[in-house]
């Protein structure tokens, strides 16, 4: 009960700070831009768990910070996380229909404001993440720093670059994807972006080079783990196996069960590189068995 209310908490808080950041930009909604800034609003509210900005949040509190202060850096992962929703789920990428149980952006506002709301949130994420400066009272060069981590982890190398790839390996046969392959990919996709919300709060919390070190291990496997039991949920309970498994998911290639005992394995991973850690990082700890417990 106790971290189902930590977790309920920092959504609120995360929650209000990103209508605050479309509170003051209220003008431009109500001016030229006003469906730009709806499809905007659309898409990052309700919302989803915001794990990764409450990754941030967790990881910023295990550091020895304050929640308040590391607001805007946790929402401008979400904005990031929502503008990456919104390009994934165009025609051209996944072609999906629906996110959250709602028409996808493109079906509700149509390709061309779907593509420009995801780079507006994209853009103004780096403005929130080049504001933080003031509210956590640290250097600038330190800002410099975490928006370089966040940019690599979204970049040609990370995010981005692993939606890429994940677009090619659909026009191969399933026998022609291996586990390090799909690791690879899942790492890139879904991974990198997880790590930079954790070392992002770290960073910003004064980590010491040792604390970053623990914590950009708990990221790696915990992105990992994320992604594995994503593939996980979306078999269904009657899944006759890889062969009508049309996607590329981990379990195509390990069974279930195998699937299954890797996300453990990957948690168990991430809760050991805390090791050190005191109770303040008992969230990140929760948030490693959430990730693998979580049936939806």
């Amino acid at each position: 009960m106790k971290f189902n209310l930590y977790l309920e908490t920092r959504k609120s808080l995360i929650d209000n700070a990103l209508e605050m950041f479309f509170h003051e930009r209220k003008k431009s909604k109500e001016g030229p831009f006003a469906v730009l800034y709806e499809a905007m609003h659309y898409s990052v509210f309700p919302g989803g768990k915001r794990l990764r900005p409450i990754l941030t949040c967790a990881a910023y509190e295990a550091c020895g910070g304050q929640t308040e202060n590391v607001l805007q850096v946790a929402c401008a992962i979400e904005l990031i996380h929502t503008y990456s929703l919104i390009h994934d789920d165009l025609p051209a990428m996944d072609d999906d229909d629906y996110r959250r149980g709602k028409l996808s952006n493109h079906k509700k506002y149509g390709e061309a404001t779907a593509i420009l709301a995801g780079d507006a949130l994209v853009t103004e994420a780096f403005g929130l993440l080049s504001q933080a400066r003031k509210k956590l009272n640290v250097s600038s060069d330190l800002v410099l720093e975490m928006i370089e981590d966040i940019s690599r982890a979204c970049g040609a190398s990370g995010m981005i670059g692993g939606q890429h790839l994940d677009i090619q390996f659909q026009q191969k046969e399933e026998d022609e994807i291996n586990y390090p392959e799909l690791e690879f990919l899942y790492i890139r996709k879904t991974g990198n972006l997880i790590l930079a919300a954790i070392t992002s709060g770290a960073k910003a919390a004064g980590a010491t080079e040792d604390q970053i070190k623990a914590l950009s291990r708990y990221g790696e496997n915990l992105g990992l783990a994320f992604q594995v039991v994503d593939d996980i949920l979306d078999v269904s309970d009657d899944y006759k196996g890889p062969s009508i498994q049309r996607k590329n998911a981990f379990p195509s290639i390990l069974s279930l069960d195998e699937a299954k005992q890797r996300s453990r394995e990957l948690s168990a991973r991430a809760i050991e590189s805390l090791k050190n850690f005191n109770e303040k990082a008992n969230p990140l700890r929760e948030l490693a068995d959430y990730v693998v417990e979580r049936q939806e």
